[in-house]
């Protein structure tokens, strides 16, 4: 019989390596954009807040005695890797990451959801209260990426229609 407890560190081992994840498509993502400063920005605002995110998740785990798996964190960079460099050989990058941005969002988003029942069920207030304070920054950056997607598809458009540099 597993106990919620277990269930809720392995759900914190996998938000943590999500996280990591997350940083690596960022920081890929905001390095290649060049002529779309407003999304470049809230990118670069959103791996501040990613890298907040994992300080808590690994304060956690180690509240809770463990940390962050290696193999899970590998695996994510590796998803991270692979994203980052099919990105690069699209012509239309800035789309398709902006589309990648908004589904990985919702998964995230999904996870804390997840995870804030979980820490309920096991009866830990502090897991709770540090997911309920990242999954507000999760929705706030789906919320602006929907927003913001077709200024993007239209500069896009524009650009590659006066051909001009537009992937990035």
């Amino acid at each position: 019989m597993t106990k919620p407890q277990e269930h809720l560190v392995d759900w914190l081992r996998d938000a943590y390596a999500m996280e990591k994840q997350a940083e690596s498509m960022l920081k890929a993502q905001a390095s290649r954009l060049e002529h779309y400063p407003t999304l470049k920005q809230r990118i670069e605002q959103h791996i501040d807040e990613t890298l907040s995110q994992q300080k808590l998740l690994e304060q956690r785990l180690e509240q809770l005695g463990s940390g962050p798996s290696t193999i899970k964190d590998l695996t994510a960079r590796i998803a991270a890797f692979g994203q980052a460099m099919g990105g690069m050989t699209m012509t239309d990058e800035v789309v398709k990451g902006g589309l990648a941005g908004y589904v990985f969002e919702h998964v995230e988003i999904a996870s804390y959801t997840t995870l804030i029942a979980a820490a309920k069920a096991a009866g830990d207030a502090e897991t709770q209260r540090c997911c309920e304070t990242i999954l507000p920054q999760e929705v706030a950056m789906a919320k602006w990426l929907i927003e913001n997607l077709p200024e993007v598809v239209t500069s896009y458009v524009a650009r590659s229609e006066a051909d001009v540099e537009a992937k990035r």
